[in-house]
């Protein structure tokens, strides 16, 4: 065997630990909400909505399975900006991506 033949080598199987796992995948949190944080937020679920499809529910903007990553960070910011989930879900059902959302409610 030359030395300039490729060799395949066993790849290692996702697992903990793995810097390939999911939590790489999401977009990380602001370290404070802000209210721009929160407008973006409110584009990010209006403009990456689910919509149904043939094959189950997909993103609205890009067709990727739902909820996609913008989507769940929208999701995420809104919660931390004291946004309960039924406040969200109007949001999006209301489709203005300008909306504003609610003032944060303080935390006692």
């Amino acid at each position: 065997m030359s030395s300039s033949a490729p060799v395949a080598r066993p790849v290692a199987p996702s697992g903990v630990g793995d810097p390939s796992g999911d939590v790489l995948r999401e977009i990380p949190l602001p370290p404070y909400v802000t209210g721009e944080d929160a407008q973006f937020a409110v584009r990010a679920v209006v403009v990456h909505a689910p919509r149904r499809w043939s094959g189950g529910t997909i993103c609205r903007n890009d067709a990727s399975p739902h909820p996609c990553r913008l989507h769940r960070w929208g999701r995420r910011v809104l919660a931390l900006r004291g946004l309960p989930p039924a406040e969200i879900d109007a949001l999006i059902e209301r489709g203005d991506p300008a909306a504003v959302p609610s003032r944060p409610r303080p935390i006692a």
